[in-house]
């Protein structure tokens, strides 16, 4: 569901943010070692850290607002 809005985001972010997707299927020790029990659930990481997390669909423009505040 998130999937079209996170890949229009990382090339409208190229250069300013890394920006991806993990199947939490295939890589469950990261799944536990961030607390991911929903899906989708999305990090936003600053400095190696979280600093705000999105569980549930919402729309893009939440996702840019939470990004842009990181910056």
């Amino acid at each position: 569901m998130l999937t079209p809005i996170v890949e229009d985001m990382a090339k409208e972010y190229e250069g300013r943010a890394v920006i991806g997707k993990l199947n939490v299927d295939e890589n469950p020790e990261m799944t536990a070692k961030y607390g991911v029990r929903n899906i989708p659930t999305l990090l936003f990481f600053k400095g190696g850290e979280v600093a705000d997390k999105q569980v549930g669909a919402v729309p893009k423009s939440a996702l840019v607002g939470k990004l842009e505040k990181l910056f």
